[in-house]
């Protein structure tokens, strides 16, 4: 299977609009007739970007937590035109950093057509190209690609070989008949097909010393050797990568000069505000089809996930992705839809009875301190009931529960639990006064028409677990869920 993938493309306001078909000049002589003017990659990013800023369109769409931190330094070093490696922990979005870099690019650009290296017709670097270049000359066909499919993408793995990256000889071309000593014998990597566009090595430090080596020449000289062959191709690509900070300078593995013709140096984090975090989920989560995740529900799911990052039993040198918190959004909209089809609920909505059931699907995308594993899951329950309480606390906090808490008192009792209905929840409960307003706090999303009795339970089951939390409840806990009582 390949690790060579293009992105789907960006938004269609990023670079200048596609002439129809019928516009588009088809050989060099008509190219030369439309005033067309080469620019390098670099130049190509630079004035785009620019002209972004200017017009206060999206740079980066899709990268939410980075704008007064990360994307200020990326984009002064693609305004320096530097090719560019991100340091952060797994789970920080580098690759889809990475990957939007396509946008800067002209939404159309010239080729040869038939070039495996993407020459472009004013000025071809390829031996084919220059062959063709002095018997078609002003008749050189040209074909137009689009931007979607100028950026190349490779996950370094310690078997990742020269040739791969570089090219080697094809020995498909010899049997043909051509000569050790015929460039065009040659096969290029994935660096020279890269040419004219982005080329991504994503885990740069699991790339051999010798590979990394290799890849000397692209960064310094922009040129490329292949097994001794006196062949230089003047590449013009920008070339990114990523890295863990802990691979990158404790181990070493990255050899000092690759790390110097490296123009710049920018690093990643997690999201620093909830909103953020909740974006990604949003974004990022495959939630079941018709399944409802309240805004308090993201919110526990978002803090919940802060939490685990910032405990001192948290390894923090491998971190806690961001697949850590979608993960746990999906489980949790999974619970609403089972328990729905179980009690026949219509619209299923997720509830805080659904989140102990995201515990052990993510427990293995932490990592613990030495010592620290055995009690991990009962460390990850005890994170996960204080983001319910701090969510509560932020949502409900302020309201007037009396009424609710004084049902209690009379000796009513509330069972909950991940297969309970939100009509046999409501039921139990009984009329609540100042459901509305509870109901707008924590569930904002209800302002866009009347609330179900599946969002109205969950808010009430948020306010449930909350009086609990804050001792104001008791619970009978078990595996399936529990009962609230005084």
């Amino acid at each position: 299977m390949s690790d060579v993938s293009p992105p789907t493309d960006g938004p269609s306001s990023y670079g200048s609009p596609a002439p129809p078909p019928h516009e588009r000049p088809c050989t060099l002589a008509e190219l030369r007739a439309t005033g067309h003017v080469r620019r390098p990659v670099a130049a190509e990013v630079r004035e785009n970007l620019v002209r972004h800023m200017a017009e206060g369109t999206p740079r980066f769409p899709g990268v939410h937590g980075f704008d007064d931190t990360v994307l200020p330094a990326l984009e002064r070093a693609l305004l320096a035109g530097h090719d560019v490696v991100l340091l952060g922990e797994r789970g920080q979005g580098k690759s889809r950093l990475l990957r939007s870099l396509t946008g800067l690019l002209d939404e159309w650009t010239p080729v040869v057509r038939g070039c495996p290296v993407n020459d472009h017709p004013y000025a071809p670097v390829c031996p084919a190209c220059l062959r063709r270049t002095g018997s078609e000359g002003e008749d050189l066909p040209v074909d137009w690609l689009h931007r979607s499919r100028r950026f190349s993408e490779k996950l370094a793995t310690p078997d990742t070989g020269v040739g791969e990256l570089v090219g080697d000889v094809d020995p498909v071309r010899l049997a043909e008949g051509r000569s050790l000593g015929d460039p065009e014998t040659l096969h290029h990597g994935l660096v020279p097909r890269a040419n004219r566009g982005v080329f991504c090595l994503n885990e740069l430090p699991d790339l051999a010393p010798r590979v990394q080596v290799a890849l000397f020449d692209v960064l310094e000289e922009r040129g490329v050797q292949v097994r001794g062959y006196d062949l230089r191709l003047p590449l013009d690509l920008l070339l990114v990568a990523s890295a863990n900070p802990e691979d990158y300078t404790s181990r070493g593995r990255i050899v000092t000069p690759l790390k110097d013709r490296f123009g710049s140096q920018v690093r990643t984090h997690y999201p620093v505000d909830d909103a953020d975090e909740i974006a990604l989920i949003r974004q990022e989560a495959d939630l079941s089809d018709g399944t409802v995740v309240p805004a308090h529900l993201l919110e526990a799911v978002a803090r919940f996930t802060r939490l685990v990052r910032r405990h001192k039993k948290v390894d923090p040198r491998s971190g806690v992705s961001v697949r850590f918190s979608v993960a746990a959004a999906e489980t949790a909209s999974a619970s609403a839809l089972r328990r729905a089809a179980v009690s026949g609920e219509e619209a299923p909505v997720a509830r805080v009875a659904d989140l102990p059931s995201v515990v052990e699907p993510v427990l293995g995308k932490v990592e613990f301190e030495l010592g620290a594993e055995e009690e991990g899951t009962e460390l990850l329950h005890a994170l996960l009931r204080r983001a319910v309480s701090e969510v509560y606390r932020a949502r409900l906090g302020h309201l007037d529960l009396s009424p609710l808490t004084e049902r209690f008192a009379g000796g009513a009792t509330v069972e909950s639990g991940d297969l309970v209905g939100a009509s046999a929840l409501l039921e139990e409960v009984g009329a609540v006064p100042g459901l509305a307003a509870m109901i707008e706090a924590a569930a904002p999303e209800a302002e866009d028409g009347p609330p179900g009795p599946g969002l109205a339970a969950a808010v009430v089951e948020l306010a449930l677990e909350g009086l609990y939390l804050e001792r104001r409840l008791s619970k009978d806990t078990r595996p399936e869920g529990g009962t609230y009582r005084f």
